[in-house]
């Protein structure tokens, strides 16, 4: 028996690492695009119900409809999200992922389909910049890069680190922490969806690029995505979705 199991282990870890992403030939053949997103980052990726929305929900539909695909969702933990991508359970990964050269070492990133940055938030209107930080306890979502540049501010009291966004932000708003460092569209809808609450926004602590993945060096799927986004934003239907939701247009310049 213990030779059975020994047997199947080494087969299933054979057909582990036998997969392989699929390309944009296989993607189209089957009609079908596997995307993972976390589902818990508004307005970017949320559910609003049951239906799952927000602005890359509905970029990601513009563009699979420009490639002739329809998309099938998987939503997960934010930090499972590239590690997934890796083993090649999806085909693409969007959910505000931003560019940075460690990221890039491990997935494929295609061209942003916006700009945006960390925002400094606190309900103490004199904690405005990096400065301000120092003494402070700062939460910030786990495996983001927000929590990468807040590591990089020596001055800070601790940092806090927790599973999803909401999280880092219920923690601010019931005052268990000094400051919360999230993307600053985010920062900036949760304000005006909560006047009374009392969030005061700051600075930017950076400013990166925000973009979609596909596994490491599957150089046609990131192509064919390529070229659907840039056609979406020619075609003037990405200007309207990034009007809808920001009331500007978040491309990058």
């Amino acid at each position: 028996m213990k030779l059975f199991k020994a047997v199947a282990t080494a087969l299933a870890l054979c057909a582990a690492f036998a997969a392989q992403a699929r390309t944009l030939d296989e993607v189209k053949k089957d009609g079908k695009i596997l995307i993972a997103t976390e589902g818990q980052f508004a307005p970017f990726n949320f559910f609003n119900g049951t239906t799952l929305t927000g602005f890359e929900v509905e970029v990601a539909e513009l563009v699979a409809k420009k490639m002739g695909l329809t998309i099938q969702w998987k939503t997960l933990g934010f930090d499972a999200l590239l590690t997934g991508l890796r083993q090649d359970r999806w085909d693409l990964v969007i959910a505000s992922h931003g560019i940075t050269e460690e990221r890039a070492k491990a997935v494929t990133f295609t061209e942003p389909h916006y700009c945006s940055g960390g925002m400094i938030i606190a309900m103490d209107p004199a904690i405005k910049g990096a400065k301000d930080l120092a003494g402070k306890i700062v939460a910030v979502q786990t495996g983001t890069s927000y929590l990468e540049n807040v590591q990089k501010v020596s001055s800070i009291k601790e940092m806090k680190n927790f599973p999803t966004d909401v999280d880092a932000r219920s923690a601010l708003n019931s005052r268990r922490v000094d400051a919360w460092v999230t993307d600053r569209f985010v920062a900036k809808a949760v304000a005006e969806k909560n006047p009374g609450a009392g969030f005061k926004l700051g600075d930017m602590l950076f400013i990166e690029r925000i973009a979609a993945a596909v596994a490491k060096g599957n150089s046609s799927l990131a192509a064919g995505w390529n070229k659907a986004l840039a056609e979406v934003m020619a075609d003037g239907s990405y200007a309207a979705l990034s009007k809808k939701y920001f009331n500007e247009d978040v491309r990058c310049q």
